[in-house]
């Protein structure tokens, strides 16, 4: 295929060269001769382990160039790969300049250029953009500019994974290929351009594309400022917290896994809290700042008031509240959220039936028992173990339950809204007119 590639900084020169070395014909554009100049003298124009080299067989081969017009890189071209800087603005939004300038100039190249021979041009963003932006701003380009004859685009998004030092292995072997578009024949001609990769193409919706790379830095730095803030605590206590994190990884089950790692309601039970709690107290007898985990409590705390907030801001009286124990298939009502959730909406007047298989008020002792009668003293008048009859009369129902039952129930008497703590009910409750997701 003939692909451009605008934009020739670290992101644009390592896939330029990358898809050279593995027989694509790849223009290079960039406005600055500074790096054009290099790359036509068969060297890069920044630093990374093996790209000079890379970029000296794909010159010598005739198959990677670069220039200042986008003209040349657009002629007879299947593709244009968008890699131009996204730096942040004074306040911190994403300046978008860059790419509306290299969108225009393909729409407007493509007067004069010749079109490829299928006529259809891929226009593909690989810089980390806002979600939406594909949508709203590409779109909005190319609507301002007249319609090339021969030329028609279809749009995506394919977010690239490369860490500066490492960026040709990463290239090679990434985590996954994504691909956000609604066009079928974007979708077919980034299979066909990533071919060589053998990693399976994930076309998915344009936002969700545009999202995940800003979900994966999100959480890399959250990452490195977990490990840094247990460094904070744990020294003084004479702790080497490097071996606590050595051991802390192998745990690919929770700690390093999918666990966890679902949108939904927010956490409660026995530990974490409890832990959490005790974590911030080390740090404040010890006079140290842990910043992070002080807000996982606040997060925590806005999840189950962003729910409230829904609650009252819709209408009805009548809740159905579909799953009580901070988790499914236990009876421990400790600091469940569900529990912290019927207790708000009591105080402020709704009238509530709670369903749970489990929970039995008779079968409670200890500090489960403790929990629940300061938070529900009245949870025996309100409780059943029959979801359908839960939901009768129901205006809304919110559900953290997942059984066989409460879906069944939903399905058979569903109520005029529903909003969804789990995530888990299945695609029948989620075409329920009514349905929302508490984070989707």
């Amino acid at each position: 295929m003939k692909v451009a590639v605008f934009g020739l900084g670290y992101v644009g020169s390592v896939t330029a060269a990358c898809l050279a070395a593995n027989g694509h014909d790849v223009w290079g554009v960039d406005v600055d001769t500074a790096k054009v100049g290099p790359i036509t003298e068969g060297h890069s124009p920044v630093v990374e382990p093996g790209l000079d080299e890379l970029v000296a067989d794909g010159v010598a081969a005739g198959r990677l160039h670069a220039t200042t017009d986008p003209r040349l890189a657009l002629e007879r071209a299947d593709v244009s790969l968008i890699c131009v800087g996204t730096p942040s603005t004074a306040a911190g939004s994403t300046d978008l300049t860059y790419i509306r300038r290299a969108v225009r100039d393909i729409a407007e190249a493509a007067h004069v250029a010749e079109p490829p021979e299928s006529g259809f041009h891929s226009i593909v963003v690989r810089s980390t953009v806002p979600p939406g932006t594909v949508d709203d701003v590409v779109a909005q380009v190319l609507a301002d500019v007249p319609a090339a004859d021969g030329f028609t685009f279809g749009t995506a998004m394919c977010p690239e994974f490369l860490r500066e030092g490492s960026g040709l292995a990463d290239f090679y072997d990434p985590p996954f290929v994504v691909v956000g578009t609604r066009n079928a024949k974007v979708g077919t001609a980034l299979t066909d351009l990533f071919g060589f990769l053998g990693v399976d193409v994930q076309v998915v919706d344009v936002r969700t594309a545009e999202a995940l790379k800003y979900a994966c830095n999100a959480f890399h730095a959250t990452k490195v400022s977990f490990a840094n803030e247990m460094g904070r605590i744990f020294r003084y206590y004479g702790v080497d917290s490097r071996e606590v994190m050595r051991i802390f990884v192998q745990d690919t089950s929770l700690n390093i896994s999918p666990y966890y790692l679902r949108p939904g309601f927010a956490f409660g039970g026995s530990c974490l809290p409890k832990d959490l709690r005790s974590v911030l107290h080390l740090a404040r007898v010890n006079d140290t700042d842990l910043p992070l985990l002080a807000g996982t409590l606040a997060t925590n705390e806005l999840t189950v008031r962003d729910v409230v907030d829904r609650v009252v801001a819709g209408p009805g009286r009548e809740i159905a509240l579909l799953g009580l124990s901070f988790k499914h298939a236990t009876d421990d009502l400790r600091e469940s959220p569900s529990v912290e959730l019927a207790e708000r909406l009591i105080g402020k007047g709704y009238n509530l039936r709670i369903y749970d298989a489990i929970v039995n008020p008779s079968r409670l002792v200890g500090a489960n028992l403790r929990h629940v009668t300061s938070k529900l003293p009245h949870l025996q008048r309100v409780l059943t173990d029959d979801p359908i009859a839960a939901l009768a009369g129901a205006d809304l129902a919110i559900v953290s339950a997942t059984d066989t039952a409460a879906v069944h129930a939903l399905l058979t008497t569903p109520p005029a809204r529903t909003i969804d703590l789990s995530g888990r009910l299945g695609d029948a409750v989620e075409a329920l007119p009514g349905y929302e997701g508490v984070g989707w």
